[in-house]
């Protein structure tokens, strides 16, 4: 298949790495509506920072395409507290599955990236052109340089050896399959989880991080899915190109948003040590725009959508990152 040429996922074989997290999963339902076989791996059957297994896998498996979704993630706790394994793992991961992918003759592979690979004052919307312009932020700057390697390397596959391989960067995630520890998890989870034990507690009051003025995108996972699929199909460039959803919000609304959304009536509490993080992080997608991809969840919406999950899954004692 030339570089270029729009790709047809019907009847093949296409492996989702890390289909067990939250960008995994959904990119597994979303391809439950293609005509194509799934193939997946867990961490008990396949270590992906190890490169034998890996490389002896794609040749046993011969996936056709790829979704590498497989990453360790964190929110802005995890990360100060451990940038080693951020930068490591990630490495690891997707140096391993990118070699073998081209070992085994992969058509097509899609690598996810991160909103965290921007300069912490980069213009706003950020636009992929950003990409190396400033600092990153302190916080997150082990799992932003491993996400930039990342991207750099299908680049570099792309054009040493004509592999189609292409980069996504999204925007901050949530949805169904979320983390909700609240030592890892990321800002929404977070709150969410926060305001329902809140509620469920009777508190008069909830604790947030920081003065809740920094401005965040969020985009729904299944909307994510989507689009990655959309660009499986119909994207082929060596630049990286952003999926958000196109506007922002600040914590403190989202807050009360969340609020709103899980019942909880409480006063909210600012914890001034600890940080805001970037002080506004929005995405300039109009380039997956433009080839004609829309997000289609309301903000509102996907929080109660998601919410809705987390009680069920609750209800059920199948929940993880609520340790």
């Amino acid at each position: 298949m030339a570089l270029g040429e729009p790709y047809d996922l019907t009847g093949k074989r296409i492996f989702v790495a890390g289909h067990r997290g939250l960008v995994g999963s959904a990119i597994v339902r979303r391809l439950a509506r293609e005509d194509c076989v799934i193939l997946t791996a867990g961490r008990e059957t396949l270590d992906l920072t190890d490169q034998a297994a890996v490389r002896d896998w794609f040749a046993a498996e011969r996936p056709d395409a790829v979704f590498l979704a497989a990453a360790k993630v964190g929110g802005i706790g995890a990360h100060g507290q451990a940038p080693v394994d951020f930068l490591h793992d990630n490495l690891l991961i997707e140096a391993n599955v990118m070699e073998a992918a081209h070992r085994a003759d992969v058509e097509k592979l899609l690598f996810l990236g991160s909103s965290c690979i921007y300069p912490k004052h980069a213009d706003q919307p950020i636009s992929e052109d950003a990409l190396l312009t400033a600092p990153l932020d302190p916080i997150h700057e082990g799992y932003a340089i491993a996400k930039i390697a990342g991207l750099k390397l299908a680049q570099a596959y792309r054009a040493q050896h004509g592999r189609d391989f292409i980069s996504a960067m999204p925007t901050n995630l949530y949805g169904p399959g979320d983390n909700f520890s609240l030592q890892s998890s990321h800002v929404l989870p977070a709150l969410i989880r926060k305001a329902h034990e809140a509620k469920l507690a009777g508190d008069e009051t909830m604790e947030i991080w920081g003065t809740g003025s920094a401005l965040r995108e969020f985009l729904h996972v299944d909307d994510l899915a989507d689009a990655c699929v959309f660009l499986m199909r119909d994207y082929s460039d060596d630049g990286h190109i952003n999926v958000g959803f196109g506007e922002d919000i600040s914590i403190l609304e989202l807050v009360k948003l969340v609020n709103e959304v899980v019942g909880f009536e409480g006063a909210i509490v600012h914890d001034r040590s600890k940080p805001d993080g970037t002080p506004k992080k929005l995405m300039d997608s109009s380039r997956l725009h433009a080839l004609g991809w829309r997000p289609s969840y309301g903000l509102r919406e996907g929080i109660a959508q998601t919410y809705a999950w987390l009680e069920e899954a609750i209800a059920a004692g199948d929940i993880r990152g609520l340790e």
